[in-house]
């Protein structure tokens, strides 16, 4: 696809999932998952090219409410800076901080950000496509995940 016709791409795509919304549901174990952090003290934060509209409507008020921030409908190259607003918001240092995702491009604004990346294989990538650029944490499922960061 042509670089220029991308922002047109995920415009439609939130506009499809947003019409949408009330099929979509959070994969198995997250919402657990970001309790279980929460418990452990950890800051949780969102930030996402959808919108904290559609965040909220999948994940429901009692993990938004888990939430210290939603950073939503970011361009496809705005995530890096994002991430740096995040941190000077929350008063996290970034060698404390980890962004997961999905995509190549998460794995880049992390590192752009300055903080650690971790890459999910059960979401936008195909997980080979993630190792190839080398996240500092790699989760082939949300138990993975989960024993890697609440133990």
């Amino acid at each position: 696809m042509p670089l220029w016709k991308v922002p047109f791409v995920a415009a439609r795509f939130r506009s499809l999932m947003t019409r949408q919304i009330e099929q979509i549901v959070p994969f198995p174990g997250v919402v657990d998952l970001l309790a279980r952090l929460a418990q452990t003290g950890s800051t949780l934060a969102v930030v996402t090219s959808n919108s904290c509209t559609n965040v909220r409507r999948v994940l429901g008020k009692k993990s938004m409410g888990l939430l210290a921030a939603c950073e939503g409908g970011v361009s496809l190259w705005g995530k890096r800076a994002k991430l740096r607003k995040l941190l000077r918001r929350t008063g996290i240092h970034p060698a404390q901080a980890i962004f997961i995702g999905d995509e190549i491009r998460d794995i880049e604004a992390a590192r752009h950000a300055g903080i650690a990346s971790g890459a999910v294989g059960w979401g936008f990538t195909e997980m080979d496509a993630l190792k190839a650029h080398s996240p500092d944490m790699l989760f082939g499922s949300v138990g993975e995940m989960r024993s890697a960061l609440v133990g």
